[in-house]
């Protein structure tokens, strides 16, 4: 009760409206708003419980929060918060301290390599040989793709044209079949599902698997030992089941695509033959292989050409404006070359 009564007395000494109904924290308070002095310091030290002796280090340390203001993050973003708004006082407007400020927050941008140099010792080599910006001829072109392919296997030589036509539209979307002269250089395999009365024919022709239910069994166990499907028409119904299987994998006849004939002996000739179907993709761009790097020159500049002029039939009537817009050659695994337009 004395320490209240000192503070009652001090309280009276500054004319504060406190009684002994208060309480001697409230008493306390009152005195420190009106005087902020070291004697209200020396008061408030008197009056506080004296902490044992293991407790008074640990009473010199500030309490942090876990979360809200008086957690670490807050208190260090008030803290920068202040120290902004003294330079704006102190007349530092401009914002290269900010963008420091954001760029020591965040860190430096990687430093992202040419895609060249990210590419291997074999594809670097052999780049160089191909000139930055130079458009070639279709002859040129082929030669220098036989020599730049950094593969150790004899890789496919591809075209890639992209063309001016919105895949969206029906009447634009192309997609059509080329025999190419020389074929593709790769082995095909034809099944045929047709009518017991075309087996022979088909086999005659090459096929390398036919059928009708034993076909369809090995449908059903999901056995695709075959590259091509060849199926007649009366017999493209049954097939209908196994769409999710053959539609993903483009193994879905079509009869665009010369995989829907009657005639199913021709059919296999055709696919045997090096018969391949293209179409654009959703970026509007046509690839093609047109052989083998083994194939040499002259084959490829044969397969390219009649690729060209089956592209160049397909011109939907109702586009406005150029048909094709860039062509590529490439190999499989190397750089591309820009072509002269072939096409019109």
């Amino acid at each position: 009760m004395a320490k209240k009564a000192e503070l009652l007395a001090e309280a009276a000494k500054l004319g504060l409206a406190v009684t002994e109904k208060n309480t001697i924290a409230e008493i306390n308070d009152a005195i420190q708003a009106h005087v902020p002095s070291e004697t209200t310091k020396d008061i408030a030290r008197e009056t506080a419980p004296t902490p044992a002796a293991g407790e008074a280090e640990a009473a010199t340390e500030v309490k942090l929060a876990k979360a809200g203001k008086r957690s670490e993050k807050a208190l260090a973003e008030a803290e920068a918060k202040a120290e902004k708004e003294a330079r704006k006082e102190a007349g530092d407007t401009t914002p290269q301290s900010d963008e420091a400020e954001a760029h020591a927050k965040k860190g430096p941008k990687p430093v992202t390599r040419p895609r060249l140099e990210r590419r291997g010792k074999s594809y670097r080599k052999v780049a160089e040989q191909v000139e930055a910006g130079k458009v070639y001829t279709l002859a040129d072109a082929l030669e220098l793709a036989t020599k730049t392919n950094p593969a150790k296997f004899d890789a496919s030589v591809e075209v890639h044209v992209r063309l001016g036509v919105d895949p969206r539209q029906a009447d634009q979307n192309v997609r059509a079949t080329v025999s190419l002269p020389n074929g593709t250089g790769k082995t095909i395999r034809v099944a045929v599902f047709a009518p017991e009365g075309d087996h022979a024919a088909a086999k005659k022709a090459g096929a390398d698997v036919v059928g009708d239910e034993e076909f369809l069994k090995q449908l059903d166990n999901e056995e695709i030992n075959f590259d091509t499907l060849i199926a007649t028409p009366q017999f493209m119904p049954r097939l209908g089941k196994y769409a999710r299987l053959l539609g993903p994998r483009g193994l879905m006849p079509n009869p665009k695509a010369g995989t829907v004939a009657v005639d199913v002996a021709k059919a296999v000739t055709e696919a045997k033959a090096g018969k391949v179907e293209y179409r654009v993709d959703k970026q509007a761009i046509v690839h093609l292989a047109i052989g083998k790097v083994s194939f040499g020159t002259d084959k490829l500049a044969e397969n390219a050409k009649a690729f060209f002029d089956s592209l160049q039939a397909q011109k939907p009537s109702s586009l406005k404006g150029s048909y094709v817009k860039t062509t590529a050659i490439s190999t499989t695994q190397g750089p591309g070359i820009k072509v002269e337009n072939v096409v019109s």
